[in-house]
Formats: structure tokens, sequence, C-alpha cells
């Protein structure tokens, strides 16, 4: 990933932003699984159920994999298929980014948003809970998550497409140029 300082300022606060929020979800695996731990331990051996710490992991786990999507993203840890991308230098590889995020991911993303706002509202207006005894008062908290991974997803999409065009315009050149791909390294 190349260097934040290259970017127009605001544009790098954005960019920052999302590589902070992903690191500090990343915390939330760890409390998860001392929560699953905890919820295996006090079943098993003191026959203890609690739909709290159950819903409470599901929570988590949303949380993580809806909002650590943008730093995903920002990491180019998404499924690529590059048959024909990673033999492309550099700048052509910037262009069907910026395409890619134009015709593709900024559209599906408005249309979740415009498909769930509806969905979220209603769960807000009635302060939705869970449909089980014990279980976390705030439905409606969780269904938040959809449409603020869309915004997250536009905010470093555009990010994206900053730091793109720079590339295409040479100013900053990809950290990841070459052969240099993450399952090469493994």
């Amino acid at each position: 990933m190349s260097d934040t300082t290259q970017l127009p300022a605001f544009i790098g606060a954005l960019d920052r932003a999302s590589e902070w929020f992903g690191r500090t979800l990343a915390w939330l695996i760890i409390i998860m699984m001392l929560i699953q731990f905890a919820i295996v331990l006090l079943r098993y051996m003191f026959s203890i159920n609690s739909i709290f710490m159950q819903e409470l992991v599901m929570y988590m786990h949303a949380s993580v994999f809806m909002l650590a999507a943008a730093y995903t993203f920002r990491h180019d840890g998404h499924v690529r298929v590059d048959i024909f991308y990673r033999g492309m230098t550099p700048r052509r590889q910037a262009l069907i980014n910026v395409v890619g995020i134009i015709t593709l991911l900024i559209p599906v993303m408005v249309f979740i948003i415009a498909s769930s706002l509806g969905y979220v509202a209603n769960s807000w207006r009635i302060l939705e809970t869970s449909p089980d005894y014990g279980g976390i008062p705030a439905v409606y908290a969780l269904k938040t998550l959809i449409p603020l991974f869309a915004v997250l997803m536009i905010v470093q999409g555009v990010v994206e497409i900053v730091r793109n065009g720079y590339v295409m315009a040479g100013r900053i050149v990809p950290a990841a140029a070459g052969g240099n791909h993450l399952e090469e390294r493994v």
C-alpha cells in the first residue's frame, strides 16, 4: 500500500481513518473468541446457557465482517480474478481499478443503501429487540450495520479512485508492483 502522505490531505485523512478503524475492529475478534470460549465453558461444564452472550458473539462477528470490509478493500484483500490483471502495468491496473469502482462498487453500494434504509428505519421506529428471551434488545443497531457498511465502502472507494488516479498520473508508485502478490508470499 502506498504512503498516505502522498494523497491530498482530506483523502489521506479518510485513508488513515479506515486503517485505524480496521485495526481497532480486529480487537473484536479476540474479544469474540474469549466470549465464545466462555459460552462453551459455561454450557458444557456448568450447564449454563446465555442467549445474550451468544447474540453478542453474533453482533461482534457481524460488526467485524461488515465494518472491516473497507479496511480489507484498502489492503486489496478481497477476492480478485486476475487472469489478465496480474500481468498488466501498474497504470493499467489502476485504470481497471477506477473503472471497477465507478461502474461496479459504487452503484452496488448505493443500491444496498437505498434498499436497506426502509428496513433499518422500521427497525429503529419500533426499537426492534431480540425475539429470544434474554437476548440483546438492540436488533436495530445490528441492522444499522448494513447501510454503514455501504457508506464505508463508498468512502474507501473514493479514496481508491484518487489513489489510482495518482498512480495513473505517475505521482504514486504502487507498493505491490510486479509479482508481489499476497498469495505468492504464503
